[in-house]
């Protein structure tokens, strides 16, 4: 635990100053190496075969997603690295079939996953960076991770009874689900009261307290989709990259559905 959270303060401060005082160009480059080592930590956990560069390929195809966002050419960025990735990975198995090196196609569909919509999710950060008053809007998913994270933890452990309700996270409780969900709502009005008293921005309360409820709720499927891929596969952790945390996909996993679920709900019902 120890360290996990010494780990955990000394990235906080790295994000802070990429998204408060540094050009939005340095937020799109820590997402994409994010996003690069978790599309790696993806193929490694899933069994991808190592050869013919299909990690290079995908982690490549991670990294310049949110770097094109961060560049303004988010769309065409997507639709061209989706295009090539696909035109890669199909052309090796195509190459390789029938060989004793052949390539599966759920191994084709994992690094489309990992290369393609990891990063688009990921991108959600860059791209919220970019709304007026961006810097607190991109502090949504985070903060929305966070909270429910802690809030399902102490939750289940100090009312959780009804426990088994996923074989996926057999330990977690209904009233651990419930108390994330509660927690996430709850820092997400706290949240939105101290922009509105320190930055001086009008802040529409109900629609943070909506933020909360849906960006929770995503928070906890995307852990526990995650989480069933490991399961599937039979591996812990994705890595060891981040002491105490386990590999970058480990940390993010829950941040990749949250960042477009707010993306979204900023897009249709912004808070301020």
């Amino acid at each position: 635990m120890a360290t996990r959270i010494i780990v955990g303060v000394a990235l906080g401060p790295a994000f802070l100053a990429a998204l408060f005082f540094l050009p939005p160009l340095w937020l799109a480059v820590l997402v994409a190496l994010i996003a690069g080592a978790a599309s790696f930590e993806l193929l490694r956990a899933t069994k991808v075969a190592h050869h013919n560069g299909m990690y290079i390929f995908t982690a490549a195809a991670a990294v310049a997603v949110p770097v094109g966002h961060g560049l303004g050419y988010g769309s065409w960025t997507a639709r061209a690295v989706v295009l090539l990735l696909m035109a890669v990975i199909f052309f090796l198995a195509i190459r390789l079939y029938g060989t004793p090196g052949e390539i599966r196609f759920e191994h084709v569909a994992v690094c489309l996953f990992g290369g393609t919509v990891i990063p688009l999710f990921l991108s959600a950060l860059v791209q919220l960076k970019g709304f007026d008053n961006g810097q607190f809007y991109v502090l949504l998913p985070v903060i929305c991770a966070f909270t429910t994270d802690i809030g399902a933890y102490f939750a289940g452990v100090f009312l959780g009874k009804h426990r088994g309700i996923t074989q996926v996270s057999p330990n977690k409780s209904l009233e651990g689900y419930v108390g994330g969900i509660l927690s996430g709502c709850l820092f997400m009005l706290v949240y939105g009261l101290l922009v509105r008293r320190f930055a001086g921005i009008a802040v529409e309360l109900p629609i943070m307290a909506l933020y909360g409820l849906l960006g929770s709720a995503i928070t906890e499927l995307g852990d526990l989709s995650f989480s069933l891929i490991k399961r599937q596969y039979g591996v812990k952790d994705y890595g060891t990259l981040l002491p105490g945390h386990g590999g970058m996909l480990d940390r993010f996993d829950s941040t990749t559905f949250a960042a477009p679920m707010l993306l979204l709900l900023v897009e249709i019902l912004p808070a301020f």
